[in-house]
């Protein structure tokens, strides 16, 4: 039973964790498309590359590499007008987006703070101040797009818009890696724990 639980466990993160939809069809792309118009301010993104990245779509998992800079001082508070620091709204932001990531099936993997300009660059534009690094990974192109599109969400962003001067987005699919990701991760874990409750049972 201790084994069986563990499996059923598993099966029950991989179907959350997992694309089993497959790659979005031309017909959501048009309804996403049309979200996204009457949604989001205009010149927030380049609609243009969103679609042809959802054209793109082989129904695998991706990283949104995110490069930022938060905006310095005392910030007003798009909701309260009260002044606050530009890493706090941030915070607040993170706090609306980090749930509705993972509700579908997406991970906020890692978050690094900058501590040097570049040591190597070419043919790129002078460091604006990057402050933070961060990976974001989403389990399919419409789960993104179902997260950009959510309402709810979006009246979180404003937060974010305060809180950056400057931000850059790209999504990216591994080459090679020698980190163990989720799937091995959760697997292990939980054959682990099953190993260890099977000795507790048979020295009770």
């Amino acid at each position: 039973m201790i084994w069986a639980g563990a499996a059923v466990l598993y099966a029950l993160f991989r179907l959350w964790y997992d694309n089993w939809r497959g790659a979005i069809r031309p017909r959501e792309i048009e309804v996403f498309m049309g979200r996204a118009e009457a949604l989001w301010p205009p010149g927030l993104n380049d609609l243009d590359q969103i679609r042809r990245f959802l054209e793109a779509d082989d129904g695998r998992e991706f990283i949104m590499v995110n490069l930022i800079r938060v905006r310095p001082g005392e910030v007003a508070d798009p909701v309260t007008g009260q002044g606050r620091s530009g890493l706090s709204l941030l915070r607040a932001y993170f706090a609306v987006f980090a749930p509705t990531l993972i509700a579908g099936g997406g991970l906020p993997l890692l978050s690094y703070r900058k501590v040097s300009g570049y040591v190597d660059a070419l043919n790129v534009p002078a460091d604006p101040g990057w402050s933070v690094a961060g990976l974001m990974r989403y389990r399919s192109r419409r789960d993104m797009m179902v997260l950009a599109t959510n309402a709810n969400f979006l009246r979180a962003h404003e937060l974010k818009m305060a809180a950056l001067t400057h931000a850059m987005a790209f999504p990216a699919q591994p080459i090679s890696t020698l980190v163990a990701g989720p799937r091995l991760a959760v697997a292990l874990g939980l054959a682990l724990a099953a190993a260890l409750g099977h000795l507790v049972w048979l020295s009770v």
